[in-house]
């Protein structure tokens, strides 16, 4: 490398101003598009996706690039070193302190650098890129019954680079600590491009290569190192705070329990741990070996309850003496929230009356009765009334005999709740974990901010800590829910702020500067978990005094000369109250006025605001499952993810993007690849529905710029199968004709690859009409039925509907078909609301008075269901429409899809099945799993005797209309494919799916082969 120069005083630096620097823009794209084999993309559109991450900071970066390979990072960090252009090394984008924003170029690992190398059981190591997700490491080293260690919530968004970067831990860190005691060692690019390997090394061998006035980084490192040992072995122990979860500032108080012996050999030193925690301010890492643990056999779980958090916190320092492996704590706010969803509020309810607080213990155990023990001696110790030398209740152990720990401590816990089956461990975790997506998804002007969220405090000082922010937050007028890691002494604290009110950003700061005054005299540290960044930077001054700031700085100023990597965050000069991604000069301008009812605060300026950033989107099928986000997980892109076309459309709308939202331009490249499958809505922690968005968005756009003619050939569908289902089979005769498919492609743009619809002669009104109408009377009937005729069922598989209808007959039900054209679901998924807003209308118009009178409505495709359940209140309701509430409410509560009608009333609990004897690999539609209807299918299948494997599956990419378009197929395809290998893997022997569109692509997945069925095809065949 040539010898470069420092800059006079490259520390003042601060935030890079990027105007071009010593170099313009468009030079350093081409110089750097010239050096690196991966993507360089310096667009508008590219650097608006990178310019947030999950904080409350927005920083647009200069330019993003993609690296291939380590000699890319490299090309990289050698041009911008020389050219003095900053750079940021970034994973998943999921930092919660602003640490991976920055005015400089990006790096994103996760694009190409995301291998898991290899994998070395007997070692208990495994070696990875730097982008490879932790839950992608966990799914390899998992069949040998190893983990990472470090547990961190979003560890299948989360990149292994980034856990070293932000040294971070998770909820059994009482067990496990934190990611540095796991790096073996690691490839870095030093600033220079500088590519070298740190690891174990002699603290002599370090002296001998020692030199301050060396050209090259590596000397002047190891002297720095040195002096470090040396010179600030007193101000180390002095001011570092002796705990397991601080993670502020480098990493000067591992190296010098190395040196002295405390983690191996004396005198050695692991110079890949000083990464852990330095946010990427010293050397990117890009690759990395980190050293295992074994997968615990079993596990136990307590939950104890309070009458006040305080008595909560009083317990949390005798409990650690039981040994826990994880103590969490949940207060009267995160109670109250989970109470208020579906799935936890039996849960709640069973807490005591008076329950205040929960605190949440858990154990690792060598088997169940040694954990149900465990469980018995912590209620036995802690719980008021519980004699103590017995057993639990639930305990079917004998008592320990006095063996286990006890304290003199008072009891403070309540009553207890105990769970040693996975299924209930499993819901008292969702459970502590349930509050947090609903305290992220206000959409007001006011969010829970994470600023001072992680403090750590010795668990002792719990009590005092709370106490002390409980009135610090009363003094600034606003609340927070104190939860999450009680065991190391982390509480999540996340006042709720309005950073577009100059008032309340000073309040943040008042805040932080106070809370970070009480953890400093408690021994505690700035940050327990998610870093400095540009929240936490400007208090380690005071964490850790001046003597040992100037320390980091000298240490951050030998790996990095020109203070180039990630400037100005772990010892630079950020400022918490600068670049909020809302400030008081934030504007909206959306451009349109919103045609459907947004019953939410701030209303559709609400949910476009809402996304955080946390990255939830974006996690592989393999380790994440669920729906969100399906063109993300085929394409790895992040303008794909539902957190990238938020970004956008915040950015078009409040003018930081050159492009409206109803450009061509935006509209194709940001919201065109939306497949509108809903999963955002259920999967996304704050549920952002980016699917409602894109149908304003495409609304919006139709209104400016006309619809064009397949838009409008494919939302009228409901208005031209009836004509195609008179015609047939002639109607159907053009589209197998040779050169159909190219003609099609060229003239209407739909894909010549794929099969188009056939309609059937006979629809199922005319078949329903012919065999004379209902056969079970409704003077007989135990229910009434209004078969909804959706427009897949009525005029392309009329046999599903010959077999609800025989299903229903079977269990009794009188069933008739409303006279309604459809449910608007096909122009409703393209944008055209006017005449979704119609159908809807119609529809309700008919179907009210029915449902007032008792009849319920019954839908056989899954998205014309959720159309009536869901989006009919979105088209209708409040000012949206002239049709009263009360209608639509009405149609909506009375609406079920097939399968869901005859599980929820158990219509089969009487009919005497004979199901043949087969397994089916059952694919739920992605509209009924984003509204949690998707089980009931298998719940009824299994009853009828069927074997059933529920594929945790996204979107199919169909998609409705999506997969035909021809510019859509490849995406189309590639979404397939996920399913597809899912399929395979599965040992059914015949694939069952709700959704016409489903069925039309795993069709294709099998060649030849007949159509899957629709479950209720399934179901009818079992009848006896």
């Amino acid at each position: 490398m040539a010898t470069h120069t420092p800059d006079p005083d490259p520390r003042d630096q601060g935030d890079f101003d990027y105007t071009g620097g010593s170099v313009d823009r468009p030079d350093l794209v081409e110089a750097l598009d010239a050096r690196v084999d991966g993507d360089v993309r310096f667009d508008e559109y590219s650097r608006r996706l990178y310019a947030t991450d999950a904080s409350a900071y927005e920083v647009t970066p200069i330019g993003v690039v993609i690296p291939e390979s380590t000699a890319d990072v490299a090309a990289v960090h050698e041009y911008c070193f020389e050219a003095g252009v900053p750079v940021l090394p970034r994973g998943g984008g999921t930092s919660l302190a602003g640490q991976t924003v920055s005015e400089a170029v990006v790096l994103d690992l996760t694009g190409s650098m995301d291998e898991v190398r290899s994998t070395d059981p007997k070692a208990g190591t495994a070696t990875a890129q730097a982008g490879a997700y932790v839950g992608d490491l966990n799914a390899a080293v998992e069949p040998h019954g190893l983990k990472f260690a470090p547990d961190p919530a979003w560890r299948d968004k989360s990149a292994l680079g980034g856990a070293i970067g932000n040294n971070s831990t998770g909820a059994h860190s009482l067990k496990y600590g934190k990611t540095d005691h796991y790096v073996e060692s690691a490839e870095v690019v030093l600033a220079d491009g500088t590519v070298t390997t740190l690891g174990p090394v002699a603290v002599d061998d370090l002296r001998e290569s020692a030199d301050a006035d060396a050209d090259e980084l590596l000397p002047r490192i190891h002297a720095e190192v040195v002096r470090i040992l040396d010179a600030e072995a007193d101000a180390i122990d002095e001011r570092f705070p002796e705990m397991k979860r601080n993670v502020s500032g480098y990493n000067l108080d591992r190296l010098l329990a190395e040196h002295r012996g405390e983690y191996g050999e004396e005198g050695v030193v692991n110079l890949a741990r000083l990464m852990a925690g330095s946010e990427g301010t010293l050397a990117t890492v890009t690759e990395a070996t980190v050293s295992l643990v074994e997968i615990p056999d079993t596990k136990a779980v307590a939950l104890l309850t309070y009458a006040d958090l305080l008595d909560a916190m009083e317990d949390v320092a005798p409990i650690l003496d039981h040994d826990p492996a994880a103590v969490e704590v949940m207060d009267d706010v995160l109670l109250g929230l989970a109470a208020d969803t579906p799935e936890f509020e039996d849960v709640v309810g069973m807490l005591p009356d008076g329950t205040d607080s929960v605190l949440l213990v858990e154990f690792y155990a060598e088997n169940d009765a040694a954990g149900k023990q465990k469980v018995a001696d912590l209620i036995a110790d802690r719980v008021t009334g519980v004699e103590s030398d017995g057993a639990s209740p639930e305990s079917e152990v004998a008592p320990n005999d006095g063996a286990a720990e006890t304290t003199s401590q008072p009891r403070r816990a309540v009553d207890a709740m105990e769970a040693h089956e996975p299924a209930k461990r499993d819901r008292f975790w969702k459970m502590r974990k349930a509050g947090l997506p609903i305290l992220l998804s206000r959409t007001t002007d006011e969010k829970h901010i994470s600023f001072i969220e992680d403090c750590a405090v010795p668990p002792e000082h719990l009590p005092e800590y709370t106490r002390e922010f409980q009135e610090i937050l009363e003094d600034n007028d606003t609340f927070a829910t104190f939860y999450a890691h009680a065991g190391p002494g982390v509480l999540h604290i996340r006042p709720l702020i309005n950073t577009k009110e100059v008032d309340d950003v000073e309040a943040m700061v008042d805040i932080a500067d106070r809370v970070t005054d009480a953890v400093v005299r408690l021994g505690g540290s700035v940050s327990g978990e998610h870093g400095d960044g540009r929240a936490r930077t400007q208090w380690n001054r005071k964490l850790y005094g001046d003597d040992l700031w100037e320390s980091f700085r000298e240490l951050k100023t030998a790996f990095d000369p020109d203070w180039l990597l990630n400037p100005g965050n772990v010892c630079g000069d950020v400022d918490m109250s600068e670049n909020l991604r809302f400030d008081s000069a934030y504007q909206h301008d959306a451009g349109f006025d919103p045609a459907m009812e947004w019953a939410v605060d701030n209303g559709m300026q609400g949910m476009i605001e809402l996304c955080h950033g946390c990255g939830g989107c974006r996690g592989p099928q393999e380790t994440t499952g669920g729906v969100m986000c399906p063109t993300y997980r085929a394409s790895e892109e992040e303008i794909q993810a539902t957190r990238g076309r938020a970004n956008m459309l915040r950015g078009a709308m409040s003018g930081e993007l050159p492009d409206d939202p109803t450009d061509d331009e935006f509209v194709t490249e940001v919201m065109d690849l939306c497949v509108g499958c809903k999963g955002c809505k259920k999967d996304c922690p704050s549920g952002v529905d980016m699917a409602k968005l894109k149908a304003e968005v495409e609304h919006a756009h139709h209104e400016e710029h006309g619809i064009d003619l397949r838009t409008r050939l494919l939302g009228n569908f409901e208005k031209l199968a009836p004509l195609g289902s008179r015609l047939a089979p002639l109607s159907n005769i053009p589209g197998k004709l040779p050169g159909a498919g190219v003609l099609a492609e060229k003239v209407l743009g739909i894909a010549k690859e794929r099969e188009l619809p056939t309609f059937e002669s006979e629809s199922l009104r005319d078949w329903f009409d012919a065999r004379g109408g209902a056969r079970v009377s409704r003077a007989e009937a135990d229910r009434d039925v209004l078969l909804f005729p959706d427009v897949y069922t009525t005029y392309t598989n009329p046999e599903a509907g010959k077999a609800a209808v025989r299903v229903l007959e079977a269990t009794n039900c009188h069933v008739e078909i409303p006279d309604v054209a459809g449910s608007g679901r096909p122009p409703h998924s393209k944008g055209m609301l006017d005449a979704s807003r119609a159908a809807a209308e119609d529809a309700v118009e008919t179907l009210a008075p029915d449902a007032a009178d008792g009849w319920d409505i019954v839908v056989v495709e899954p998205t014309d269901a959720v159309m009536l359940q869901t989006d009919y209140h979105d088209l209708l309701d409040g000012d949206a429409s002239d049709v009263p509430d009360d209608d639509v409410a009405a149609v909506s509560a009375n609406t079920y899809g097939i399968m869901e009608y005859v599980d929820a009333y158990r219509l089969d609990d009487d009919i005497d099945f004979d199901a043949p004897t087969e397994s089916l690999t059952y694919h739920g539609h992605c509209h009924q799993k984003a509204t949690k209807k998707d089980h009931h299918a298998v719940g009824v299948l299994r009853r009828a005797g069927y074997g059933v494997d529920p594929l945790d599956s996204s979107c199919c990419g169909m998609a409705g209309s999506f997969g035909y378009e021809a510019e859509h197929y490849e995406m189309s395809k590639a979404i397939g494919r996920l399913l597809f290998d899912q399929v395979d893997d599965s040992d059914g022997d015949e694939v069952v799916a709700p959704g016409a569109s489903c069925r039309s692509q795993l069709k294709e997945r099998d060649g030849d082969a007949p159509e899957p069925p629709h479950p209720v095809e399934k179901l009818a065949a079992a009848l006896a």
